[in-house]
């Protein structure tokens, strides 16, 4: 499924994270990043949640971390969250196209 978003120019690698933390499914070279991209999902749900209390709304459509790393984009798949790690952030528009047709893919 996610392997789709490889093929988008600028895209390193992608994770499906499941509510409890934990890879569902991931595309492309992680190496050492691994536990790096879980901790930025998981604080990444901590902002989500912070916001969502402070504006009493439920629903979210992406959030981009620029981190040292490069930036990445969480957005939300049900319950789960999709992460797309990739290399500069004049690349949003075309990453955010190509995540907006997966999640339409499914």
């Amino acid at each position: 499924m996610i392997e789709a978003l490889m093929e988008t120019r600028g895209v390193r690698h992608a994770l499906l994270v499941n509510a409890q933390g934990e890879i569902v499914t991931a595309a492309g070279p992680r190496g050492p990043e691994a536990d790096a991209d879980l901790n930025l999902v998981a604080a990444g749900r901590a902002v989500i949640a912070s916001l969502q209390a402070t504006q009493g709304s439920g629903e979210w459509n992406d959030l981009l971390l620029d981190v040292d790393g490069g930036p990445v984009l969480l957005t939300p798949v049900g319950d789960q969250i999709l992460l797309a790690a990739f290399d500069d952030v004049a690349s949003l528009g075309r990453i955010r196209f190509a995540v907006r047709r997966l999640l339409g893919q499914i």
